[in-house]
């Protein structure tokens, strides 16, 4: 899995790549810009771009740009964008043309370099990675008629790790449960909100996220 790491503190760039290497990854080029990015990106046409959202000039949000133009031009390469803080504006902006291959994580998330090397080989390979305080912050939404509620506790689990990005094995390995049962919980959950049941993971992401969309109106 090759990536281009996009970071302008050089501290936190070099760290990340380091951990990034440590976990199997090949590191193709460095950015600390947006524009520099975009070369790289053009140059080396890597499985992943990992970005932070917040970069040089007006550190805003350049990097978020910048992440949706590679998206528009380059169809092979995945992003992984970086934020400090939850802002679910910014995650759901990402996520709204074309959410397969891209994901949006905490900075506190690098901590975990297996669940993270583990995110960015998910949307290399076409998935989806959504920080749990994103979808938490979602989940967590009311609305004047809002289906979330008919949720069980055990079925918003499985619905946040659904988000994430995880398969159905994957959701049984992390909750201790079958995969027989995770199956069920998915079925029931996708019946409660109405949504169409499609076996391809990360587009069972995409239909979750299309209506937690919503939450955000």
């Amino acid at each position: 899995m090759r990536v281009v790491v996009a970071e302008d503190s050089l501290l936190f760039r070099e760290g990340l790549s380091r951990l990034l290497r440590e976990g199997g990854l090949e590191v193709v080029a460095t950015a600390a810009d947006a524009d520099q990015l975009l070369i790289d990106v053009a140059r080396h046409q890597p499985d992943v771009a990992i970005i932070d959202i917040r970069m040089p000039p007006t550190q805003t949000t350049e990097g978020l740009e910048a992440a949706k133009r590679i998206r528009a031009t380059n169809d092979n390469v995945g992003v992984l964008v970086l934020s400090q803080h939850v802002e679910t504006h910014h995650a759901l902006d990402l996520l709204s043309d074309r959410p397969d291959g891209v994901g949006y994580l905490l900075k506190d998330r690098v901590s975990d370099l297996h669940e993270f090397c583990d995110a960015i080989r998910r949307i290399g390979c076409g998935g989806s990675a959504i920080d749990p305080e994103v979808i938490s912050r979602l989940l967590s939404r009311r609305r004047q008629h809002d289906p979330l509620a008919e949720l069980t506790d055990r079925e918003r689990e499985v619905l946040t790790l659904m988000a994430e990005g995880r398969s159905n094995q994957g959701i049984a390995e992390r909750l201790f449960l079958s995969p027989k049962t995770v199956e069920t919980h998915v079925h029931r959950i996708f019946t409660k909100l109405g949504l169409t049941i499609n076996d391809v993971a990360h587009r069972r992401v995409l239909a979750v996220l299309a209506f937690l969309r919503d939450s955000e109106n």
